[in-house]
C-alpha cells in the first residue's frame, strides 16, 4: 500500500514539474514580449504550482516514511525495501523527475538572464533621460556659488 502511494506521489510530482516547465517556457515568451500583466499572472500560476509541488513532496515523504520508518527519508532509503517491479518504476520516475528539474533550472536561468538584461536596458534608458550628477573636473572659482545644472543627452524642452 505505501509503495503504491510512493509511486503515485512520484507520478504526480512528475506531472506537476512538467506543467511548471511548460509555464516557464511560456514565461520566456512573455518576458520577450514585455507583457507585464501576463507576467504577473504567470507568476501567480507558478506560485500555485510550487505550492502543489510542496504538498505532493510531503505526501511522497510520508509514503517513504511508511516504507522505511525514518524521519525525512529519501527514495534511496526506500529502494532496498521495495519489490523489484516497483523499484524499477520508482527509478524510472526518479530519472524522469531529475531531467524535468534540470530542464526547469536551465529555463529559469534563461528567464533570469532575460529579466536582468531588460532591467539593464531600462536603467540605461533612464540614465540617458535623467543623468546622475557628474563631478566637474575643470577649474572653477571656489568663491563662486554658481552651479550649472547638468544636462542630459536629450533636451527635455524639445
Amino acid at each position: 500500500m505505501s509503495a503504491t502511494a510512493l509511486i503515485t506521489a512520484m507520478e504526480n510530482l512528475l506531472k506537476l514539474h512538467k506543467s511548471l516547465n511548460e509555464l516557464a517556457i511560456k514565461k520566456t515568451d512573455i518576458i520577450k514580449a514585455g507583457d507585464m500583466p501576463a507576467l504577473d499572472q504567470m507568476l501567480k500560476d507558478e506560485q500555485s504550482h510550487v505550492a502543489a509541488i510542496e504538498k505532493m513532496e510531503q505526501l511522497r515523504q510520508a509514503a517513504c516514511g511508511k516504507v522505511v520508518q525514518q524521519e525525512k527519508p529519501t527514495l534511496e532509503d526506500c529502494l532496498p525495501l521495495l519489490e523489484e517491479d516497483i523499484k524499477c518504476k520508482a527509478l524510472t520516475l526518479k530519472d524522469s523527475l531529475v531531467k524535468e528539474v534540470e530542464a526547469l533550472q536551465e529555463r529559469n536561468q534563461l528567464n533570469q538572464q532575460l529579466i536582468y538584461q531588460s532591467l539593464q536596458f531600462v536603467n540605461m534608458s533612464m540614465s540617458l533621460l535623467q543623468p546622475q550628477s557628474v563631478q566637474n573636473f575643470n577649474y572653477t572659482n571656489p568663491k563662486s556659488n554658481q552651479s550649472k545644472p547638468q544636462k542630459g543627452m536629450f533636451n527635455s524642452r524639445a
